[in-house]
């Protein structure tokens, strides 16, 4: 009866909603906010494709990697320079009035260059190159976890990029689930830009991919196993651990090392973000606090506890079978 006996305290770890998804309600760019659509609602001009729900993309393989959920090309595109500062507002929520529901896993962000306006771009089989990845900010605390308090994702285009038009894909993984095969959860969006400047850097054929392809359902960052679960503390990495990110590396050019035409190829690797700045957007109804972001250092590190409903009722289950399993 251990296990009843604790049911009625577990009604509290039962999430006020089940909307515990998201995606990009807003992004900044060097001061200037441009506002996105909401999943599956009215499209209006903007930036952003739109997705058509807030639900994560499950597996790998799944098509809708590249942007997110069937998301249809955007209207706008905005100007853009080498250098300049972005802020990718992430919310939650179906309407994007609540924070990021999320805390553990990477951001990083990629870039493609289109074949003319990124307005009637098929990026179906875009080659991307990395320019950003961020995992653990402290021992104890991920980079996404300033999302789950309202601050925006923060990118900066690299300073040495060759002109032209560019999709910026912010990608936020969530590793929650992610102990089984398949069950981490990608939130990808993309922005569609015009950059400006006469710089000549490109990435190298080794450091790009496709979505899907960039990725596979059991590689190292995407599936974690070596998550143990407690009934006080819930869910922590059996230290020490080393978080390798998914992909390809950064390119060698974001960081003045390389400069040479794009190819095809993909890849995987560690690495850290490409720095850090502060500043402040406004996303799909709710306003997002400074952002503070810059270069991760992976190690041990204690998950926090997530907010998504899944999670929430999976944590149950595990501590109703932990009880059961101790009167044994």
């Amino acid at each position: 009866m251990i296990a009843l006996d604790i049911v009625p305290f577990l009604f509290f770890l039962l999430p006020v909603s089940v909307s515990a998804h998201g995606f990009v309600g807003s992004v900044t760019i060097d001061g200037q906010t441009y506002q996105g659509n909401i999943p599956g609602g009215t499209t209006n001009p903007s930036i952003i494709r739109q997705i058509s729900t807030i639900d994560p993309v499950k597996g790998a393989t799944d098509p809708s990697l590249n942007c997110g959920m069937n998301a249809t090309l955007a209207s706008d595109v905005a100007n853009a320079n080498p250098g300049s500062q972005i802020l990718v507002g992430w919310v939650g929520g179906s309407t994007g009035d609540s924070k990021w529901p999320h805390n553990v896993g990477p951001i990083m962000h990629y870039m493609t260059q289109c074949s003319g306006p990124c307005s009637s771009f098929d990026s179906t089989n875009a080659e991307w190159f990395k320019i950003s990845e961020l995992g653990l900010e402290t021992s104890d605390t991920w980079y996404q976890a300033n999302l789950d308090v309202g601050e925006p994702a923060n990118v900066t285009i690299p300073s040495n990029i060759e002109p032209g038009d560019y999709l910026l894909r912010s990608e936020v993984i969530a590793l929650q689930l992610a102990v089984t095969v398949g069950g981490a959860e990608f939130y990808p969006a993309c922005i569609q830009l015009s950059i400006g400047g006469s710089g000549t850097g490109a990435p190298q054929s080794s450091e790009v991919c496709q979505f899907p392809g960039c990725y596979n359902d059991t590689e190292a960052g995407i599936y974690t196993p070596n998550v143990s679960v407690n009934p006080l503390i819930l869910y922590i990495y059996n230290p020490p651990i080393t978080y390798t990110f998914p992909g390809p590396p950064v390119a060698g050019f974001v960081n003045g090392s390389s400069s040479s035409g794009s190819g095809s190829g993909s890849g995987s690797g560690t690495g850290s973000g490409s720095g850090s700045s502060s500043g402040s957007a406004s996303a799909s109804g709710t306003a997002s606090s400074p952002a503070a972001t810059g270069s991760s250092t992976p190690s041990a590190v204690f998950l926090m506890p997530d907010n998504s409903a899944h999670q929430h009722i999976f944590r149950i289950f595990t501590i109703i079978l932990h009880f059961s399993l101790a009167r044994r």
